[in-house]
Parts: structure tokens; C-alpha cells; sequence
């Protein structure tokens, strides 16, 4: 049978009350005292038991992770399953517990939070992507801990706070380098709509060929969904059609990947004749061949700044509300 706080305090000779000062880490104990404990605590390999001590203090040393998008939607992205190990080892090196959370749709995202919250589960929240309605916020926010959003956070809020990457002036620096190289039938491969991240990037395609004079093609701006069968689908559609485009933007690494199969099947030479660029990741880039140009998302980073950003708040300390990730881009190939 496992020792309890009574067989600590039984071999150390002091209260349970003082015992369960220790174990809280409070400071009304006398040194003589907090070394009784400690002994004792180590003679008898003491575990504590985090049920019981999230009811009598202050919570679990526990973060939860969630993505906010239906599980179907994040299957096969490189992006999560990175990010998501990025947090977990900073987690693990701070001392923090990671409860990673899947639901159905947003509204289940915050009945499952606002549980884990009010049991004293959770000291924290990271959320790994940041839908466009943010209804979600503006109700977690009334509770009064901590929030981190990886992405864009448009609202004013107390205690939600976003780490991102300038989506929107990435794309535009994007499309501009492809301008500059002598690109103007310019296509874009994007995700839903329904997240800032998706919207910004599109939003900064069009942009910048509205601010060349590029007028605006609807077919060669196209939704590729989720999926990677979705995403095939919609670049066989592009690079099918009768006026095909001699440079495609993807906005994530699932668009990217799936214009090179498109290519293939289509027998087209990349970069020769079509130029691939958008948003990658360092893994895909040295697996394509030739690599995509433009910008490799800083994954790794995102998660440990957003893990710092929490921890930090969680100590009590004062954080910014928005913290911006440097990006590194590559040159765009001149067009042949």
C-alpha cells in the first residue's frame, strides 16, 4: 500500500497540517520542520497523489492543448503533430502535465474547458490554431487564467494571449518576390476560410496583386480543404484547366505537397514549368525536390514561445499581449 501524508508525518514526527504545508510548497514552516519532512518524504519514496492535492490547493501542475478543429481536419498536417511535441518537451522540462483535448466542434472544445477549469484540472490553456469567430475567446476569457493562441487574436481581451508569425505581410512579401521574378498568372491553393491564419495569407495574395495592377482571377484562387485527398483534388482542378498558371501559391504544407503530386501526374517540370512557393515546414522542404521556395514555418518556435508566454503568466509575471515569430524566406527561381 502506498504511504499517505499521516505515515509521513507518523516517521517525521511532526502534524499532518505541517506535512501538507510541504507538500503545497507554503512557507509558515520552520526549517527543522521542512527537513523532518523531506527525509521522511524520501525514506518512504512518497508520491503524491495529484487528485488529492488539486482538491485541497490550489490545482494540478497541468496545461491543457487544444486545436479547436475537429480532428478530421488536423490529420496528416505535419504542423500539429510538431508543434504539439515542441510544447510537450518544454511542458515536461518546467514540470507541467500536458491534457491534450479533442472535440467534436467549438462548442463541445469549451464545455470540455470550462470543466477541466472549474475542477481545478488546469492552470493554463494553449490553443493551437485561432478560429476566425472568436466567440470562443470572449467565454474563456471570463474566467480568468491564462490563454495562449497560436495565431492571430483580433479582440481585446484580459488573459487571451496569441504567439504568431506576420501572416499577412509574409504573403505579400511572397507574392511580390514571384512578381518581381517576371510571374503574373499567379494561382492560389488556400485552406477554409474559417481560421485568421487562413485568411490573412489569402488576404495577402490578393494584396499585392491588387497593388501591381494584376487583376484578380477567381478560378486561380481556389479552396483546398483539409485533407490531402481535398487538397489533390482542388490542384488537378488548377492545373487541368484550359488557362493554367505558371506559378501557384500554396498557403500549408498539406497545398503544397499536393500541387508536386498534381505536377507529376500532370508531367509538368517544377520549376521550369510552374513555380511552386508558399508555406512549408523544414521536413517537407528537404524531402521535395526541388524544395519549395518561400517560407518554412518556425514550428518548433511557436510552441516554446507560447509555453514561455504561459509559464511566465502563470508565475504571475507581466507578458506581452501579442508576440510576433520571425520567419526566414527563400528567393523565389527567376521566370525561364
Amino acid at each position: 500500500m502506498s504511504p499517505t501524508i499521516y505515515d509521513i508525518a507518523r516517521v517525521a514526527g511532526v502534524s499532518k497540517s505541517t506535512v501538507s504545508r510541504v507538500l503545497n510548497k507554503q512557507t509558515n514552516i520552520s526549517p527543522e520542520a521542512l527537513e523532518k519532512v523531506q527525509k521522511a518524504i524520501a525514506a518512504l519514496n512518497y508520491q503524491p497523489n495529484k487528485l488529492a492535492r488539486a482538491l485541497t490547493s490550489s490545482g494540478f501542475d497541468a496545461i491543457m492543448v487544444i486545436s479547436t478543429r475537429p480532428a478530421k481536419t488536423t490529420s496528416g498536417n505535419p504542423f500539429f503533430s510538431e508543434v504539439l511535441h515542441a510544447i510537450t518537451t518544454k511542458a515536461e522540462a518546467e514540470g507541467f502535465d500536458v491534457i491534450l483535448q479533442t472535440s467534436k466542434n467549438s462548442e463541445d472544445d469549451l464545455k470540455k474547458c470550462e470543466s477541466k477549469i472549474k475542477q481545478k484540472m488546469i492552470k493554463g490553456i494553449i490553443m493551437l490554431s485561432s478560429p476566425a469567430d472568436e466567440s470562443f475567446f470572449t467565454q474563456l476569457d471570463a474566467y480568468a487564467i491564462p490563454v495562449v493562441v497560436i495565431g492571430k487574436v483580433e479582440g481585446q481581451y484580459q488573459h487571451i494571449y496569441s504567439v504568431d508569425t506576420d501572416n499577412f505581410h509574409d504573403s505579400i512579401a511572397l507574392t511580390n518576390a514571384l512578381i518581381q521574378q517576371g510571374y503574373r498568372k499567379i494561382a492560389c491553393l488556400h485552406a477554409p476560410l474559417d481560421y485568421h491564419v487562413s485568411i490573412d495569407r489569402l488576404a495577402g495574395y490578393k494584396f499585392s496583386l491588387e497593388k501591381q495592377g494584376i487583376p484578380l482571377n477567381p478560378n486561380w484562387m481556389i479552396d483546398g480543404g483539409y485533407t490531402h485527398e481535398s487538397g489533390l483534388e482542388a490542384a488537378r482542378q488548377l492545373l487541368s484547366s484550359a488557362e493554367r498558371p505558371d506559378a501557384v501559391f500554396a498557403t500549408d504544407s498539406m497545398k503544397l505537397l499536393s500541387i508536386y503530386r498534381a505536377a507529376h501526374e500532370c508531367h509538368l517540370k517544377i520549376p521550369a514549368q510552374l513555380v511552386v512557393a508558399g508555406y512549408s515546414d523544414p521536413m517537407l522542404s528537404l524531402i521535395l525536390n526541388p524544395p519549395p521556395t518561400g517560407f518554412d514555418i518556425p514550428t518548433r518556435a511557436l510552441g516554446e514561445e507560447s509555453c514561455d508566454l504561459l509559464f511566465r503568466r502563470i508565475a504571475g509575471k507581466q507578458v506581452p499581449q501579442h508576440v510576433i515569430v520571425e520567419t526566414h524566406f527563400s528567393s523565389v527561381p527567376a521566370i525561364l
